[in-house]
């Protein structure tokens, strides 16, 4: 017999208990596209901090997850790319925050390789420089390859475009960048929707997320960029 679990619909606020005191958090998004904004807005709100956020960027100091790292709930970032939010590289020299720069390739199979179980992926990426330091380099047919360790979070925040009451996800331009990825990278995951709709009304071919990687829904809020997205 399968197992067709309702998912639960909460608020932003409702949701974002979920994220303790020194969890680890993804945001899904690339700048201003495809962040879960009223999920990150409901986190600022709640002031919790001492968090780990893995995410492509920090957007910038008042954009989705960038205000966190302006509020100073954030004691280290993983990212690609975090030269538009001056506050993340202040915090950092100022040794008040620590941060981690992955080349983006090299950050998106991390977060596969932790979805997918896998103990971590070999790359050249980076190999002589210092992206190599403190890591494991292996010789593989005369080539060498940095060993990357895989990427998990407590928490996964992602952006998608309509569920169904099972949590299948469909997803629309700038929202599939790295939401979908994440969905399978994280303990519990929260899929911010602009719709939810019933349980067999999404096409099956349609699904890029199915229902079983997903914990819980929230319904977009005032907090959305649409105009960004």
């Amino acid at each position: 017999m399968s197992r067709k679990v309702i998912k639960p619909v909460f608020s932003a606020a409702e949701a974002v208990g979920r994220v303790r005191p020194g969890s680890s958090v993804m945001v899904g998004g690339f700048n201003y596209g495809g962040i879960p904004y009223s999920l990150v807005e409901a986190l600022v709100a709640s002031g919790v901090g001492d968090l780990t956020l893995i995410s492509n960027d920090t957007a910038y100091e008042n954009v989705g997850h960038g205000r966190l790292v302006a509020n100073g709930q954030v004691k280290k970032v993983i990212a690609s790319h975090v030269g538009l939010n001056r506050k993340t590289g202040q915090l950092f020299h100022d040794g008040e925050m620590e941060l981690e720069l992955c080349p983006q390739g090299t950050f998106v199979e991390r977060i596969r390789a932790g979805g997918f179980g896998l103990g971590g992926v070999l790359t050249p990426t980076g190999v002589g420089t210092v992206v190599e330091e403190g890591k494991q380099v292996l010789e593989v047919g005369g080539k060498k390859y940095i060993l990357e360790l895989p990427l998990r979070a407590d928490v996964a925040f992602i952006r998608a475009h309509k569920s169904d009451r099972r949590g299948n996800l469909t997803y629309f331009g700038t929202n599939r960048n790295f939401n979908p990825v994440m969905a399978a990278a994280a303990d519990y995951v929260i899929a911010e929707v602009d719709s939810v709709i019933e349980a067999g009304e999404i096409n099956p071919n349609d699904v890029v997320t199915p229902g079983i990687l997903v914990d819980a829904l929230v319904m977009k809020g005032d907090h959305y960029y649409a105009a960004r997205t």
